[in-house]
């Protein structure tokens, strides 16, 4: 498995320490919010905790249940931006190179 860049460690940290934050002021355990996203007290654990492990399904099924997942997704959206606004012709081509 390939390390992760410092970059890329402490936006784990932080996105894992929101979705702490997001379920204590949802006054929500780990077991409660684990039990409705369907998936383990430990795999809530590693999210939170910024480990990269878990699995984008576990994400989205925690950010659902928190009440963000469209958010989430949006902000993946490259025409949110200017530079992808600019270049959003390139999103039909068959293949990049």
């Amino acid at each position: 498995m390939r390390v992760a860049s410092p970059r890329t460690r402490r936006d784990l940290a932080t996105l894992g320490a929101h979705l702490a934050a997001a379920r204590k002021i949802q006054d929500l355990t780990q077991q409660e919010l684990a039990e409705r996203a369907g998936i383990t007290r430990g795999t809530l654990v590693r999210l939170e905790a910024g480990e990269g492990g878990p699995r984008l399904e576990a994400l989205l099924a925690v950010a659902r249940v928190l009440g963000f997942s469209g958010a989430l997704v949006d902000a993946a959206d490259p025409l949110r931006t200017e530079f992808g606004r600019l270049h959003a012709g390139r999103a039909d081509r068959k293949r990049v190179r």
